[in-house]
């Protein structure tokens, strides 16, 4: 320890290549398992256990504009068919969605707005932070009622409360009864706070005046059964709709679980490749250590040829110096435990990951480290067991 001492700058980098290769693999894992966290609670937020079927873009014909921009043969009597055609099929809601202008006073902002049922509402897990949802009797009735999102919420009233008043989609006013609970974003980016719920019947009756639908939600019994339902849903709606066969089908299917399945291997992809670098890192750092451990025993050859004549065995050679490495990487892991932990928790403070302390890998950083000290230290120990105490004292 004395010798470490006696040479700080050599002993500082040292440690440094391996500080900096564990607080990397810590830093790495933190933000990885965090988004991968922050990926989970987006697809729940989505809804759980869901097929969403939407009407396939209407395709173009050569030297005519097109009338609309999706094909309009799905209808609201489909999501019904689909459960009681279904067994693995729990439940199931029409909707309709697009793009609209929302007017308060002087103020306006442009917001999704979703038309869908009460059954739609639970489906996508949409609930109320204040006020309320709409129930089955205002869904009926075509009422002019709406639950908006936070970020409505912001554009439109600021700091004041929405419940109770009127908004106004073109010259048609609908009551704010409920501000959603928020939902921040969906695996692809958009802000599913940024929208305006509505009951199905009024929008395509009062708003979009059409009889088709945009999507169906569709929630299975279980995620391990969605492959299943996809197919059964697939084969019901190409009958109901009545496709034939080498045509092209007028709806898409997105099944959650894929999606989760995709992102999630992109995310281990990307988990993998950080924790390459990192290991690089403290490769880079062992190479450091026994460099600096080599450099070491050039200079202190004559301490080691008194060592051996006042009667140390090449044994106590070998194992000095090979404490010294092991000492130099724990340091250096050490160092690097506390830095990556820090940095990880900082990242997560100010970058929207959520803070997920890895101690697992903080825990086989330290040790890797350690054992790679170990490792490499024996390359300098060997070379300094080998010398002869008469030569080594006469260098």
């Amino acid at each position: 320890m004395q010798i470490l001492a006696a040479h700080p700058l050599r002993t500082a980098l040292s440690v440094s290549g391996l500080l900096i290769g564990v607080a990397a693999v810590i830093v790495m894992v933190a933000l990885s398992e965090g988004a991968e966290r922050r990926l989970l609670q987006r697809m729940q937020a989505m809804g759980t256990d869901l097929l969403v079927v939407n009407a396939a873009p209407a395709p173009r014909v050569a030297g005519r504009p097109r009338q609309v921009a999706i094909q309009t043969t799905l209808r609201a009597a489909d999501a019904a068919a689909i459960v009681e055609e279904n067994a693995l099929a729990r439940a199931a809601a029409p909707a309709v969605s697009r793009s609209a202008v929302v007017h308060w006073e002087r103020l306006n902002t442009t917001t999704t707005l979703l038309g869908t049922t009460t059954e739609g509402l639970r489906i996508r897990n949409i609930g109320a932070q204040s006020g309320r949802l709409f129930d089955d009797h205002e869904a009926g009735a075509q009422a002019r009622v709406t639950v908006i999102g936070r970020t409505v919420v912001r554009a439109l009233f600021g700091g004041v409360d929405p419940v109770g008043r009127l908004i106004r989609i073109g010259q048609v006013p609908f009551e704010v009864i409920g501000v959603a609970r928020p939902l921040g974003t969906d695996p692809g980016g958009t802000d599913m706070d940024d929208r305006m719920v509505i009951p199905l019947a009024t929008a395509m009756r009062r708003v979009l005046n059409v009889p088709y639908i945009h999507s169906i939600f569709v929630q299975g019994r279980s995620s391990a059964d969605l492959g299943e339902l996809e197919r059964q849903v697939h084969e019901t709606l190409r009958r109901r709709l009545d496709v034939r066969a080498g045509t092209p089908e007028p709806f898409l299917i997105q099944n959650q679980a894929v999606l989760l399945q995709t992102e999630r291997g992109t995310a281990s992809a990307m988990n993998r490749l950080a924790v390459s670098v990192a290991m690089l890192a403290l490769v880079l750092g062992g190479i450091g250590i026994v460099a600096v451990m080599l450099i070491s025993v050039r200079e202190r050859t004559r301490e080691i040829g008194l060592r051996r004549a006042l009667g140390a065995t090449r044994r106590d050679i070998r194992l000095q110096f090979v404490l010294e490495s092991t000492i130099l990487a724990a340091a250096g892991g050490g160092a690097g435990m506390v830095g990556g932990l820090v940095v990880a928790g900082a990242a997560a403070a100010v970058g929207p990951w959520d803070l997920v302390v890895p101690w697992s890998a903080a825990c086989a950083g330290f040790a890797a480290s350690a054992f790679l000290g170990l490792a490499v230290g024996a390359i300098p120990a060997s070379r300094a067991a080998r010398l002869e105490p008469i030569e080594a004292l006469r260098g």
